[in-house]
């Protein structure tokens, strides 16, 4: 059935990476004060009276989307588990809302599956307006009722003074999130007379009564604030919209293995043993799961070491797999992928996208890579534009060339390409060529082609000189296909179960692995193949894997020569030479420009764009920087990235300049996540966990001191 225009819901949980809960919406509940926020006046409104009093700015909508469709992909039970497995999951600080409404409508559902009431202890509006800015809601059984007359008869007391409860804050525009939560109740559940109370009867309704009230109210034209704004379609006469009937096929595929009860597990089990693991759910107008995110805890470290470069991989779309599976991938100092986070997606539609870059986004600080790199996708391009409008968008040249072949598939049409794609430094010559090499083949107009010419700024070599790439884009045509992180054990059949099973090994092998080439970068002592100043000095700073890189330029420069001055800038110290190389046959020049100056130092830029591509030097930069007498390569190009001498914590520090002192919540983020450092660190060696034991052994004395 189509699904009624409502809001895209997203379930957060995980050590979420949020900005810091104002406390100015967060007065005495026993106080009627006015707050000031900015420019703007709050008004505190407390409703702590009786349970039938009316709500003050809330209305919950009677069409209430729960979270039964989660569970549409296995069979139906019918004993106990079945009803807890499809209850509202419990609320956690961090979650998001697209409107006051549903975040009521959410907390309404989560105490009616488990047996209580609720009502809004306090709300806050602006001065002398009705826009509500943040509120309170809490257990029906919360406080304790004043007894005004003694001797007057009086209803059973139903109040304990639970302390149960979420509170709510307006933090753009229409969107409402959740800063702190209180799930303990000091009373046992009634569910009969939970069912019974005001909040669930007005939610819920009863019978037809509810059915026509339904009906006849107009449908919402609710904005979708959920991780990005969106504004349902227009709504025709009988309440529909036009994509009612599409956005209800929408929902994520877990077919096979258990669906979504196996993906539950492996989120609760990761929260368990990783303190940071993060995951996001996007639920439909229909209560459908439709897309998943999550990332480690380490991954969300390792990105603040490696924000520079990272790849959207979208193979197993592209691919066609049974997983709708798509990852995060970054580059470390070994030149090896790494896992930056992992989603599931119910389509390739812009909106999934922007869904899932932002929650991404989200759970790496809100800073956008300097360089993200795709396939070729309409859609992906859009989200793109809108979620990292500055960084630097990218095409994987492996995925376009392979694109391209699709076309027309020739050994003679592969040579021409990788010529074109390849052999020519400047734009006009690029080109020409390409021009020339589409009227041959009879590609004129062809659709594909166009396209991708249209978009060459994005992938073409010649254009990205000005680009960091970490090596991410230099795989040639005829090399094995681009590279998937996950090609170990994700095949076209994995199914969901299987993936997630051999999940964990993965990421041990991956983490096991880098540790090794941090021991043998460390320890070993590389083989020089020259006697160049310039191999000896990179090989005591350069990983093992980067530095064999780096030293196939320096062989190389044996095939240069020729250095020679072409031109010089009147009034400043910037110079253009030639360097010749030998390829085969042929000779080939390239034009380096060396400019010197007291602020940068020395500063080397040259046409093939090697440094760009690689963060390293070329060898015609090597040879020229030689020519001028410099015995050492400087420092500015030797990247931090690639140093083994940096220590990496991979450990996720968000910073301690925003904490609160006032917020016990903040208290415990931040030393939990100092906590965290030192056990990253112990975990290096016998001898680091010793002295991290006693460190920790001393604070705790310390601190109990403290409080006695």
């Amino acid at each position: 059935t189509a699904s009624s225009p409502a809001q895209r819901r997203t379930m957060m949980s995980g050590n979420n990476v949020y900005s810091p809960p104002d406390q100015s919406l967060s007065p005495n509940s026993n106080l009627c004060i006015t707050i000031e926020e900015s420019s703007e006046q709050l008004v505190v409104v407390e409703q702590d009276g009786d349970d039938d009093l009316p709500i003050v700015g809330a209305n919950p909508p009677d069409d209430l989307h729960d979270c039964d469709g989660l569970l549409d992909d296995f069979p139906p039970q019918s004993n106990e588990s079945e009803k807890c497995s499809t209850a509202s999951p419990p609320p956690a600080t961090g979650m998001e809302f697209d409107s006051y409404d549903a975040a009521y409508s959410y907390y309404n559902s989560y105490a009616r599956d488990l047996g209580f009431a609720i009502r809004v202890k306090s709300s806050w509006t602006k001065r002398n307006s009705k826009e509500k800015r943040g509120a309170v809601l809490c257990c029906n059984c919360e406080g304790f009722k004043t007894v005004k007359e003694p001797n007057s008869t009086r209803r059973k007391e139903t109040r304990t003074g639970c302390q149960a409860m979420i509170r709510l804050r307006l933090i753009e525009l229409d969107r409402w999130k959740v800063d702190e939560v209180k799930l303990e109740h000091n009373h046992s559940f009634d569910p009969e007379r939970a069912h019974n109370s005001k909040s669930h009867k007005k939610t819920f309704g009863d019978g037809a009564a509810a059915a026509t009230k339904r009906k006849h109210e107009p449908p919402l034209d609710v904005q979708v604030r959920t991780i990005k704004l969106y504004r349902t379609n227009a709504v025709d006469s009988n309440g529909e919209t036009s994509d009612d009937h599409l956005h209800s096929s929408r929902r994520l595929d877990l077919r096979g293995g258990g669906g979504f009860k196996v993906l539950q597990d492996f989120f609760f089990q990761s929260q368990l043993t990783n303190p940071n693991f993060f995951y996001s759910m996007d639920l439909g107008d229909d209560g459908c799961l439709r897309n998943v995110f999550w990332i480690e805890s380490r991954a969300r470290a390792a990105y603040s070491h490696f924000s520079d470069v990272v790849v959207f991989d979208t193979t197993c779309l592209s691919n066609a797999y049974e997983l709708p599976l798509v990852a995060f991938v970054g580059i470390n100092h070994h030149g090896d992928p790494i896992l930056l986070g992992c989603g599931l997606v119910a389509d390739q539609t812009p909106e999934t996208y922007v869904w899932l870059f932002r929650a991404w986004l989200t759970c790496v600080s809100g800073r956008p890579p300097l360089t993200f790199v795709t396939e070729h996708c309409k859609s992906i391009q859009t989200a793109v534009s809108e979620v990292f409008p500055r960084a630097h968008h990218r095409l994987s040249l492996t995925h376009v060339l392979q694109c391209i072949v699709g076309v027309q598939d020739s050994e003679s049409f592969r040579m021409a390409l990788n010529r074109v794609v390849y052999g020519y430094l400047k734009v006009e010559e690029f080109e020409v060529a390409w021009e020339e090499m589409i009227i041959r083949f009879g590609l004129t107009n062809h659709e594909t082609i166009r396209g991708l010419f249209q978009d060459r700024e994005q992938w073409a070599p010649v254009y990205l000189k000005d680009t960091f790439l970490a090596g991410a884009l230099t795989f040639r045509l005829g090399n094995a296909a681009a590279p998937f992180i996950f090609s170990s054990y994700v095949h076209q059949q994995t199914s969901l179960r299987d993936f997630l099973e051999g999940y964990v090994s993965f990421l041990d092998k991956k983490y096991t692995n880098e540790a090794l080439c941090d021991l043998e970068s460390s320890k070993s002592i590389p083989e020089l193949k020259t006697t160049h100043p310039y191999e000896s000095q990179m090989a005591k700073v350069l990983t093992k894997e980067i530095f064999t890189r780096f030293q196939e330029e320096v062989v190389a420069t044996s095939s240069c020569s020729g250095v020679t001055q072409v031109h010089s800038s009147t009034g400043s110290a910037s110079f253009s030479y030639v360097v010749k190389e030998r390829e085969g046959e042929k000779v080939r020049d390239f034009e380096v420009v060396y400019e010197t100056n007291a602020a940068a130092g020395v500063r080397c830029f040259c046409v093939c764009g090697g440094f760009s591509f690689n963060g390293y030097q070329c060898r015609h930069v090597l040879l020229l920087l030689s020519h001028k007498g410099l015995e050492e390569i400087p420092s500015q190009y030797i990247l931090q990235r690639w140093r083994k001498d940096v220590k990496r914590l991979y450990v996720a520090d968000f910073g301690s300049g925003g904490v609160d002192v006032m917020n016990p919540v903040q208290w415990y983020e931040h030393l939990h996540r100092r906590a965290m450092q030192v056990v990253e660190q112990g975990m290096r060696s016998k001898e680091h966990c010793r002295v991290a034991w006693e460190a920790f052994k001393e604070c705790v004395n310390r601190v109990t001191e403290k409080s006695s």
